[in-house]
């Protein structure tokens, strides 16, 4: 009877394994599941961590919640092949940045979070200019309308000649990625409350009547056709700057490129005419010098330089080390 009893706990000690088991594999394939279908989250502390999540969304899944069809509208002013960018900073800037970005986008928050104040210091110094491609890759991975609304609210702000400070509102009042938030017309246009002069008639109707749909739309299929690794991707004069994830181009490198860059070509437009206005006073402060005269002219401007670009160097690492540092909620999924 011993016997008997032990054989069975023995049998029920095994079936309770298997059953555990089966219970662990069931839990692990749930979790994996998951792992594909929703977004992991994660905290980007400084650059190094955006690197992570730079490129892991997949860009050819899907297709966005898409409008009704209708004519290409291009918004006033965009540019390169087939009008399909938004350029900001000016045209005759020495470096381009290439953005492809989607308003719904976790991991474009966390680079437009770390790399704004960066950008616009750059643009406003004439050194970088920036070509927005605005995609639809989060409304094809998780259903909805969003991307393609705020896209086309963006453009429709671009026409107001606002694209800039509403392109920054969208993402700093970006919802999370499951909440189609965006999809809805009456959230986009309230959020255009917080940009002066954006809130007109012409505005809302842009993006009620959905006029830039059919321009986002075709911008999306050029980042399938460019078969990008996924949002956001950013390309500094066609290399992306994400490439070496062990050692990506951070805001104070993108900094020190975009400047070497521009003193490479002999400065900015700028640039140059600070040095004839230093060439001119320090010829006036002295005109009876001589020789003395011309070497005092070619000092003044070298001095002045270095002035200039210690404070502008001292402004950047402030700037770009806060926008670094700063709190960002990076999130790439399947």
């Amino acid at each position: 009877m011993s016997e008997k009893n032990d054989g069975a706990n023995r049998d029920a000690t095994k079936r309770s394994a298997r059953e555990r088991l089966q219970e662990e594999r069931q839990r692990q394939k749930t979790r994996d599941k998951r792992r594909r279908t929703l977004i992991v989250a994660s905290a980007v502390v400084g650059v190094l961590g955006l690197a992570t999540v730079v490129g892991v969304i997949a860009a050819n899944t899907g297709k966005s919640g898409g409008s009704k069809g209708g004519p290409v509208v291009a918004p006033s002013g965009a540019t390169g092949k087939d009008a399909l960018a938004i350029q900001t900073g000016k045209a005759e800037a020495k470096s381009t940045l290439t953005v492809w970005e989607d308003f719904r986008c976790p991991a474009c928050k966390s680079f437009e979070d770390n790399y704004r104040d960066t950008i616009h210091e750059l643009e406003a110094k004439g050194l970088l200019k920036v070509d927005y491609h605005l995609v639809t890759l989060i409304d094809g991975n998780m259903s909805g309308s969003g991307s393609l609304k705020a896209a086309n609210a963006a453009a429709c702000a671009q026409d107001a000649g606002k694209f800039t400070e509403y392109h920054d509102v969208l993402f700093q009042n970006q919802p999370e990625e499951v909440n189609d938030a965006y999809g809805k017309n009456a959230k986009l246009l309230e959020l255009a409350g917080k940009v002066d002069g954006l809130d007109t008639p012409a505005f809302r109707k842009c993006v009620e009547d959905g006029t830039h749909n059919s321009w986002v739309e075709k911008s999306q299929k050029a980042f399938i056709a460019g078969k990008f690794r996924g949002t956001p991707t950013v390309l500094l004069d066609g290399k992306n700057i994400f490439a070496d994830e062990g050692n990506p181009v951070t805001p104070e490198k993108l900094k020190q490129q975009v400047e070497g860059a521009a003193k490479g070509s002999g400065g900015t437009a700028a640039d140059k005419g600070a040095d004839k206005e230093a060439d001119k006073a320090a010829g006036k402060a002295s005109p009876s010098a001589g020789s003395g005269t011309k070497a005092g002219a070619k000092a003044s401007p070298s001095a002045s330089k270095t002035a200039s670009n210690g404070s502008a160097n001292r402004s950047s690492t402030g700037s770009s080390g806060s926008s670094a540092t700063g709190s960002s909620n990076g999130a790439s999924g399947d």
